[in-house]
């Protein structure tokens, strides 16, 4: 299980290392372009679920944290999906992996 860190390590979120590699390739490709927005995610059940957000813009400081040492393949579908969301009106929403072949 990696993790994005973002600020001063204030807060901290598990994502596995699979699906944290997608998020950094989406906002990473968001912040290059000097584009900012927010990301929204679901809050782990021990955290009392919910949802949290934040704003990220090209000043962010963001740390990804990975628990192993290889480079998790990429499923371009994936990305696409991740990136459309980021580009709504209501920004980033992280979503889990589409079946192969299902973008939408």
């Amino acid at each position: 299980m990696g993790s994005l860190v973002y600020g001063n390590s204030t807060i901290e979120v598990a994502f596995d290392d699979r699906a944290l590699m997608h998020l950094q390739i989406v906002i990473t490709n968001k912040l290059r372009r000097n584009e900012s927005f927010i990301f929204t995610w679901v809050n782990a059940p021990e955290l009392g679920s919910g949802r949290s957000t934040i704003w990220l813009d090209p000043s962010s400081t963001i740390f990804y944290r990975y628990s192993g040492s290889r480079i998790p393949s990429i499923n371009r579908e994936w990305i696409e999906v991740l990136m459309l969301s980021a580009n709504s009106a209501s920004g980033l929403f992280f979503t889990p992996e589409p079946p192969s072949g299902m973008s939408s």
